[in-house]
């Protein structure tokens, strides 16, 4: 695949961009904010809902809030609650039995990523019985309003409550990949920092580098609206100030609130001005090994801003500067490896390693042509890599 296709074919996504039915969800925010939640699904003349979730945050009791509001607003739910890390279609076809036997009328989304993600695939599949989860992987094959969907994030990392994508993995094949389409921006957002406050310091690190993978991507990419830039610049300088207090100090409020918000505009950013090779290369590990994403994304994100080398120094000087790291050195080149440097201290500070563990050589040359294949034409990468590129960073993660 020449560089000059992948570049039309991303000047013309750009293009048509402006022309597709971009929204974002309502926000109820703050703390307590999910008490607000109940009332209004019952303003929507809502009276059953299917609640998306997974084992550890139902055992977790994080929901309680919620379903005490929803049987005083008398509403019924049933709860779906076999969720995985890295969801699966299995995962999709199981929660959507349930929603259709009980004749649910709207989504409720409760956790992470992977909570939303298998949410969303539920709406897809709603939206449209015509059409399995592989017959709509890639761009834009839903087309079909899905059910009212409320998005309740319990990190501060994926920015799924403001995305178009639902990132499934089909667990006989090991490929993981993701349904993008304006029909799953979820309607209504929570961003209710309490429940963020229980993270373990594992899940809030490495879910808040994803976050600050997800800002960065958006911005070093050639797909940028100047909204996307401003919010992408916003997320990284809240990531750098507040990431490590969250970490080591996770009953701090005020710090959870700024993650969750630095978590959402990295998430509107960058399901404009999409992801990159990081991603690409993450959704391989997570399907072939389940690792978790954000773990992923947080080793493979200073490799491959190494890797992209000169193309990226000017908008990382751009970064370091507005972050407040970069006026000391004098040269572009020298700012933006000041920030590469920045990022691998911040990973060390968080105990996030710097190898990927477990990878079996033999299974490279498959991600590596999954994760061109990905990338390739579609992401508005900074430089365009070929799959021996790939290749050498997969043997610099192990």
């Amino acid at each position: 695949m020449n560089n000059l296709y992948c570049r039309i074919y991303q000047n013309f996504f750009r293009l048509a961009a402006y022309f597709l039915p971009w929204r974002k969800p309502v926000l109820l925010e703050g703390k307590n904010s999910i008490t607000r939640l109940p009332n209004l699904i019952k303003s929507k003349g809502i009276d059953k809902v299917l609640i998306v979730t997974d084992n550890s945050i139902a055992s977790l009791g994080l929901m309680k809030e919620l379903l005490k509001g929803l049987k005083a607003e008398g509403i019924s739910y049933v709860i779906y609650d076999k969720t995985v890390p890295n969801p699966t279609i299995d995962n999709v076809e199981e929660a959507l039995v349930t929603y259709k036997t009980n004749h649910c009328q709207a989504l409720i989304a409760f956790g992470g990523g992977s909570p939303m993600d298998c949410a969303k695939g539920v709406g897809a599949r709603v939206a449209r019985p015509d059409k399995k989860i592989p017959q709509m992987k890639g761009q834009l094959k839903v087309r079909k309003k899905i059910p009212l969907l409320f998005a309740v994030p319990t990190t501060a990392g994926t920015g799924s409550e403001a995305t178009i994508a639902a990132v499934l993995t089909d667990s006989r094949t090991h490929e993981k990949y993701a349904i993008n389409d304006m029909a799953l921006i979820p309607h209504y957002a929570v961003l209710d920092p309490l429940l963020t406050v229980g993270l373990p310091e594992h899940i809030t690190s490495t879910t808040g580098i994803d976050a600050l993978t997800h800002a960065i991507e958006a911005y070093i990419g050639r797909s940028n609206t100047k909204e996307t830039k401003e919010l992408s610049r916003i997320a990284v300088k809240l990531i750098f100030d507040n990431l490590y207090e969250a970490y080591s100090n996770g009953i701090n409020l005020t710090v959870r609130t700024k993650m969750q918000k630095a978590s959402y505009y990295a998430g509107v950013a960058f399901t404009r001005a999409y992801v990159g090779y990081v991603h690409a290369i993450a959704h391989t590990l997570g399907g072939f090994y389940g690792i978790p994403h954000g773990l992923a994304n947080a080793v493979i994100l200073p490799y491959v801003l190494e890797y992209f080398r000169d193309s990226v120094h000017k908008p990382l000087a751009e970064l370091a500067d507005f972050v407040g790291i970069g006026e000391a050195y004098p040269t572009v080149k020298q700012k933006a490896e000041v920030f590469i440097e920045e990022i691998k201290r911040l990973n060390k500070r968080l105990n996030i390693p710097n190898k990927i563990e477990g990878i079996n050589e033999a299974d490279i040359p498959m991600m590596v042509e999954r994760a061109y294949k990905e990338a390739n034409p579609l992401y508005p990468v900074p430089k365009i890599l070929s799959r021996d590129d790939l290749f050498n960073l997969y043997k610099m993660i192990t």
